[in-house]
């Protein structure tokens, strides 16, 4: 099978341009042809220059998925669901990929092939509409995918909200000191050079300190920037992905909570997946692929080939040594209750209660931690900056 780029319009007259596999060229041309689009040319696909589909985001695609089990529930056909929902979608990229979806239905293609050939979507999302084809229960498993996401978004929101102060406290205590340095240092400076007087060995650093702000401060930035883009490239490499992922679980106190936040997303995933109809084997690939952890990625697939081999998911993935007792033991009593994917979801929601409590507890020390040393950098520039003045009033008052 070759990919093939097609230049087309619809009955409405838009040009679209779309990529579809086919044998041949004359193949694709007759079969969008017989879908009553106008075929201008048909050329294959080149893979230079190909940019990365841009994600759509999560509230729009919610609203979307909404709008769309509504309407099939209505007893609208898919189709001109999926038509109606892309002219009124406001975004822009998002209405183009529901027309490529629309356009790909026409000519045979499923629609989770159609959504998949997009790129940007959760890769849970198209495999939740292929369990829901091949059970025929399309609606139900939309349902699950919507509660799965809210559940996520909601926990997402809570996280972000709890980390605002934080950032914004130490984003403060940075620029406090850049100011200090680079404003208030250099007019201290320039009163001492008209006293003449000898000063302390802290004054000293400090004025040297914002001299070379002064001077090298423009460079410094500029390093700091290429440091900062060559790092963000680097962890966007399979090594760098790695080695932060291992850095992030042997944190002392945050490594815990990024562990179990990443296990409580598993399991949520894995739940909705085998509630779907689909079987365990590709539902952990597929739950391993929609987190971020690399370790935790690495058990799955590594537990994967034990369960091929019959053995229990527990078991499988007690032997990685990765997954936290408990939530082996909540897996192992769902296996032998046969209440997996309840069970899968009561460990995502315990885990994702016991993250907010940690991140909660975490924060309250971290946050006076940060008020402390936003005041011991004031105080400390303070007295470097006014001792002089003390040393000369101490000497005035003497003589």
């Amino acid at each position: 099978m070759t990919e093939f780029t097609v230049k087309l319009a619809d009955d409405r007259g838009r040009i679209l341009e779309q990529t579809h596999a086919a044998a041949t060229a004359e193949e694709l041309r007759a079969r969008f042809t017989q879908a009553g689009y106008l075929v201008y040319s048909v050329k294959p696909r080149s893979t230079l220059g190909i940019a990365a589909k841009k994600k759509v985001k999560l509230d729009v695609f919610l609203i979307y998925n909404q709008q769309f089990l509504t309407l099939i529930r209505a007893g609208l056909p898919i189709l001109g669901s999926i038509d109606l929902l892309a002219k009124r979608q406001k975004d822009e990229t998002f209405r183009a990929q529901l027309e490529d979806v629309a356009a790909r239905v026409k000519t045979g293609e499923s629609i989770s092939q159609a959504f998949e050939a997009q790129g940007g979507f959760p890769i849970v999302y198209t495999v939740t509409l292929l369990a829901g084809e091949r059970s025929g229960n399309l609606e139900e498993v939309l349902q699950r995918f919507l509660d799965f996401q809210r559940v996520s978004l909601t926990f997402r929101k809570k996280l972000k909200a709890s980390l605002i102060y934080p950032v914004f406290l130490i984003l403060m205590v940075i620029g406090l000191f850049i100011f200090l340095v680079s404003f208030v240092v250099p007019r201290f400076a320039q009163l001492y050079d008209q006293l003449g007087t000898k000063l302390p060995s802290l004054t000293l650093l400090l004025l040297q300190i914002g001299q070379d702000a002064q001077h090298y401060g423009i460079y410094i930035l500029m390093v700091c920037g290429v440091l900062g883009w060559g790092i963000a490239r680097w962890s966007k490499s399979e090594s760098g992905i790695v080695l932060i992922d291992k850095v992030r679980v042997k944190m002392p106190l945050l490594g815990q909570v990024w562990l179990k936040y990443q296990v409580g997303l598993f399991s949520r995933t894995l739940s909705t997946l085998l509630q779907g109809g689909l079987p365990l084997v590709p539902s952990l690939e597929t739950a391993a692929r929609s987190i971020d952890s690399r370790s935790i990625q690495t058990a799955v697939y590594a537990s994967v080939e034990s369960v091929r081999e019959g053995k229990g998911l527990s078991s499988s993935l007690e032997r990685t040594g990765v997954f936290p007792e408990l939530s082996i033991e909540m897996i192992e009593v769902g296996e032998s209750t046969g209440a997996l994917p309840q069970m899968l979801n009561s460990v995502a929601e315990f885990f994702e209660e016991d993250v907010q409590t940690s991140l909660a507890a975490i924060m309250s020390m971290i946050e006076p931690a940060i008020l402390i040393v936003m005041g011991v950098v004031v105080v400390v520039i303070l007295i470097a900056l006014y001792l002089p003045i003390f040393s000369l009033n101490g000497v005035g008052g003497s003589n």
